[in-house]
């Protein structure tokens, strides 16, 4: 996989003074099975209350695109995105949850939690 964090941008968080939450849901989320090579769908939804940084929405969605060919497990592919956002925000708080699309009769949830050293709500 080429390395994907590049398609990432962010923005100041300019209400840097308050916590408040951003909630982005992503309902076209695509990646593939690496033992079958069929389509994964899932719908995703992004939490976090940020730090410095806010993560810009078009490139969020490129990034998240770029997994669309990707044989990638859904726990690999749900922390793969954790730690990159986590990484490159650095929020005070993260959640991400993954809600995989029943296939052969079997849905799945991955959820990543992340909460900053020190941080208190």
């Amino acid at each position: 996989m080429e390395d994907k964090l590049t398609l990432l941008e962010v923005f100041d968080n300019i209400n840097s003074h308050r916590n408040y939450r951003i909630v982005h849901t992503v309902h076209e989320f695509t990646s593939v099975c690496p033992k079958t090579g069929h389509p994964d769908f899932a719908t995703m939804e992004i939490e976090y209350i940020p730090e410095k940084f806010c993560v810009e929405l078009k490139s969020l969605k490129l990034y998240l695109q770029s997994f669309r060919n990707d044989g990638i497990f859904y726990e690999n592919v749900t922390n793969r995105i954790a730690d990159d956002l986590i990484g490159l925000l650095q929020p005070r708080y993260f959640r991400l949850t993954a809600n995989f699309s029943v296939r052969g009769g079997l849905s799945s949830d991955v959820e990543v939690e992340h909460i900053a050293d020190g941080f208190e709500e």
